[in-house]
């Protein structure tokens, strides 16, 4: 596992970092305008999705590996609601805030 502090893309760090601590604030504050995603490869609302997937069911991100400069992971990710399972994340960042995240199972 890859401690989240060791992370080499400063954007991901501190999206990992937001999940992991339970901060709304701090994670909506690193989305663009407009950020969009998918998971599992179909387009999802990221408002909803994250609500679902991360806040309501205590979303936690460990990440196992990273790649393409820390902008892809593969993390073990858990929630409340469905256990946990091995993912995969790739995040397009611009100006230092996240355009677009793709996640799904690896």
């Amino acid at each position: 596992m890859i401690p989240q502090d060791r992370l080499s893309d400063p954007t991901v760090r501190a999206f990992v970092s937001a999940v992991n601590s339970g901060d709304r604030k701090a994670f909506q504050a690193l989305l663009a305008p407009g950020a969009t995603m998918t998971d599992d490869g179909t387009d999802r609302d990221v408002d909803d999705w994250t609500e679902r997937e991360i806040w309501s069911s205590g979303g936690r991100m460990e990440v196992e590996s990273e790649s393409d400069g820390g902008r892809s992971l593969v993390v073990d990710y858990a929630n409340d609601t469905f256990g946990g399972m091995r993912t995969r994340w790739a995040f397009e960042v611009t100006d230092g805030r996240i355009s677009r995240f793709d996640t799904g199972q690896a």
